[in-house]
């Protein structure tokens, strides 16, 4: 990856990187940040050029070539610790009090210790609690990283004790200029994945490394197609078969939405704002079958379930209840699988 200084290699959100810079620079940094914004979009990313700013030996930091740089990057540095939500997207109580035990400890070889704590919003009450003594009374010498995907998943006394950075989805052109400064992935290419990523940093800069997402995603829209083909027990039966794979839901219905959302642009003719523009086909052919109020409807049911799982509900009702809810039943031969046969 090739990086610039000047924006810590964070791609799409310059504005965080200057205020952050200016508050290392001052040293004025905050003992506790918390960054906020939708699913992939770079929180974890900017969490983590912070780290290296921090403790960054070179003349400009982060250089990403002295030794703490490439400690931080690669996940070993002995005083960057990452607290993650367990299998169940869950962080729990005992890795908080682990938590706890490090940072009391004086770092081994950085400036600071850094904790970053991703997707807090998965954090048990107990655990919650627990990382609301460390915030209120933090050790010296620490800073802590908090991401989650929105406010309201979060203690109201967890974000009065945090500066909070809202981070908004990055438009096309940004995401493209980055994949090719950083990644350098060829304009053309770029701009394309730019587009699918619908705002998603974090997908994109997969997409770009590994071709086998871009087929992955084609049978996630399959799957899709599949539920707005099948008639009730069959809907009953596809919940049941995607909720075994709990992990893989919230980015499922991510995508979900984005093209729900492309629908509803197409349907009122802005159709140049389309992300998914390989599914141009696919949403001809289901704009022709549901209108817009039925559109407003999915969308409107899609957002409730996501939130849903963010709240650790039943991922098996939560689908049940979106595929009852998500538009009535299609012909088995239109829709989104028939998008790549359809450009042949």
């Amino acid at each position: 990856m090739n990086e610039s200084a000047g924006d810590w290699g964070v791609i799409g959100h310059a504005w965080a990187v200057r205020l952050l810079a200016r508050s290392l620079a001052r040293g004025q940094l905050s003992q506790a940040y918390l960054f906020l914004g939708p699913p992939r979009i770079g929180k974890a990313t900017l969490a983590v050029a912070l780290a290296r700013a921090i403790n960054c030996t070179g003349q400009v930091a982060p250089c990403g070539e002295c030794r703490s740089c490439r400690l931080i990057a690669a996940g070993h540095h002995p005083d960057v610790h990452v607290v993650q939500a367990t299998g169940a997207r869950t962080i729990h109580i005992e890795q908080v009090r682990e938590l706890q035990r490090q940072v009391i400890l004086t770092p081994v070889e950085a400036r600071r210790r850094v904790v970053i704590l991703a997707d807090v919003q998965g954090a048990t009450p107990e655990a919650a609690n627990c990382l609301l003594k460390t915030l209120e009374e933090p050790p010296a010498g620490v800073v802590l990283v908090l991401t989650a995907t929105g406010e309201a998943q979060v203690l109201p006394t967890i974000v009065s004790r945090c500066q909070v950075f809202w981070l908004r989805p990055p438009g096309a052109e940004a995401i493209a200029q980055g994949l090719e400064a950083y990644y350098g992935v060829e304009p053309e290419r770029a701009a394309t994945l730019a587009r699918l990523a619908g705002g998603r940093v974090g997908w994109a800069v997969a997409a770009a490394r590994d071709d086998s997402l871009l087929a992955r995603r084609e049978a996630q829209f399959a799957r899709l197609s599949e539920v707005l083909a099948a008639d009730t027990l069959g809907r009953l039966r596809l919940a049941r078969d995607l909720s075994n794979d709990a992990e893989a839901l919230p980015a499922l219905l991510d995508l979900w939405l984005g093209w729900w959302r492309d629908l509803l642009l197409w349907h009122t003719g802005c159709r140049e704002w389309v992300s998914n523009l390989d599914q141009e086909a696919a949403l001809e052919q289901t704009a022709q079958r549901y209108d817009v109020a039925e559109v407003l409807a999915g969308l409107k049911a899609l957002a409730e379930a996501r939130r849903r799982l963010e709240l650790n509900a039943n991922p098996r009702l939560t689908l049940e209840v979106l595929f009852l809810a998500l538009g009535r039943e299609l012909p088995a031969a239109s829709g989104l699988a028939l998008s790549k046969r359809a450009e042949g």
